[in-house]
């Protein structure tokens, strides 16, 4: 895991995370980056038809990574305190209630 955070915060000097953008424009790009995975998901599987097609591509899954890191950094939030406390809360679900969904 130390990889991921240490190949994030090298992608922080990245030309593309430079560019001042306020956190409302990062969390649109995150969803357009999101809406790239559906679309990939929808296709590849013939719009469900065959679940076991699916096939998204690597880059978009780092498109939308990328963007989602971005977002955190413009809110000053830690990605990877965020990422632990949300292992933490899921484990903890999984522990009383054998899944790991919020139940909302």
């Amino acid at each position: 895991m130390d990889r991921v955070w240490t190949d994030n915060r090298r992608s922080r000097s990245s030309s593309r995370d430079t560019i001042e953008a306020p956190p409302e424009f990062r969390l649109l790009d995150l969803v357009s980056e999101v809406g790239e995975l559906g679309k990939d998901a929808n296709e590849s599987t013939g719009y469900g038809t065959s679940p076991v097609d699916l096939d998204i591509a690597d880059d978009e899954i780092g498109d939308a990574l990328f963007a989602l890191f971005a977002l955190a950094d413009s809110l000053e939030i830690d990605a990877e305190e965020a990422l632990e406390e949300a292992l933490e809360k899921y484990e903890k679900r999984l522990d009383t209630s054998d899944t790991p969904g919020s139940g909302a």
